[in-house]
């Protein structure tokens, strides 16, 4: 629900009719269909998912105008006549959307916040593997709690999983603090591992901050036997700092204003901020999970019709 004292702008909060509406925008998009691509990062991998599989479904005599490459030739040399190996295409694949709402995300520098582009990323995540019949879920989580939806193949279960995003991205607040000790990201992916045993579509939207060698250990557990995306939210500042002026950065509680003008300032914040970026990237690839990276300086669609390699108006 929206709370009436929110600006639900889709900048700065969003909220579950905007995210519900995303259902149109997500039509012709598929995870499967995705064509390799160079990240912007050296650490990025691309990679194609797996896609569905077919399923042995029953040993039957040739019929004029089968597929010749399902040709059983051990059955039809046995039998002295051709058989056929009938398949039917794999439905119904679990999908399972974790979603970042962390204070880390609740930052942003140049047209709309971190927490909104990733809120926006999971609803457009979830409407492709509904789209695409499978059943969807997720686990939405900020540095206090995790919440998780079971899939199913239903609107109402996506409709759960985005008021569950929109809440918790409504509850973001420059006086929230942030959580201390193990990381709230390797808690969540721990709880995936819990859910998503085998042929599971996992996808991950989030800055991953906090990402470390646990992280990389959990995200090659998941990756073995699920096919798994990662959706990095970046915020322009990572990439490029403006050549004067202040830029206020905050940390739960405390915010700082920041002279980047100034050499000896500027130089070590933009060597943390894109080394942090690097790092995260770095650690993706050796996970094996391919990686999109996205601004929230841009819109959300774009980007995505972009790092699926499908273009866009």
């Amino acid at each position: 629900m929206n709370t009436p004292a929110l600006d639900v702008d889709g900048l700065v909060y969003t909220g579950l009719a905007e995210l519900m509406a995303l259902e149109f925008k997500a039509r012709g998009l598929s995870f499967a269909a995705r064509q390799p691509l160079a990240s912007i990062l050296a650490g990025a991998h691309a990679s194609r998912l797996r896609g569905r599989g077919l399923n042995f479904e029953e040993l039957r005599r040739y019929q004029p105008g089968d597929d010749l490459r399902h040709l059983d030739w051990r059955a039809s040399l046995r039998t002295g006549k051709p058989f056929i190996r009938s398949y039917s295409e794999e439905r119904d694949r679990p999908a399972l959307i974790v979603v970042d709402q962390r204070m880390a995300m609740f930052f942003g520098s140049a047209r709309g916040f971190k927490s909104v582009t990733a809120a926006e990323l999971g609803a457009l995540a979830a409407w492709m593997a509904f789209q695409a019949g499978d059943r969807v879920g997720g686990l939405v989580f900020n540095d206090q709690r995790i919440d998780a939806i079971a899939p199913l193949r239903s609107r109402a279960r996506i409709q759960q999983l985005c008021a569950s995003i929109a809440r918790q991205n409504q509850a973001l607040h420059v006086g929230n603090p942030d959580a201390e000790g193990e990381t709230q990201l390797d808690l969540v992916l721990h709880r995936c591992l819990g859910v998503a045993k085998h042929d599971h579509l996992l996808c991950i939207v989030s800055d991953f901050a906090g990402a470390g060698p646990r992280t990389l250990q959990l995200l090659r557990e998941l990756s073995a036997h699920n096919d798994v995306v990662a959706m990095q939210v970046f915020d322009p500042l990572a990439l490029k700092l403006p050549d004067s002026g202040r830029v206020r950065v905050t940390q739960g509680q405390l915010q700082v204003d920041v002279a980047v003008g100034r050499q000896q300032v500027r130089k070590p914040l933009s060597d943390f901020l894109t080394g942090r970026l690097h790092d995260v990237a770095t650690l993706l690839r050796r996970s094996q999970v391919p990686l999109m990276l996205f601004s929230s300086g841009e819109e959300s669609l774009p980007q995505l019709r972009r790092e699926l390699g499908r273009g866009g108006r």
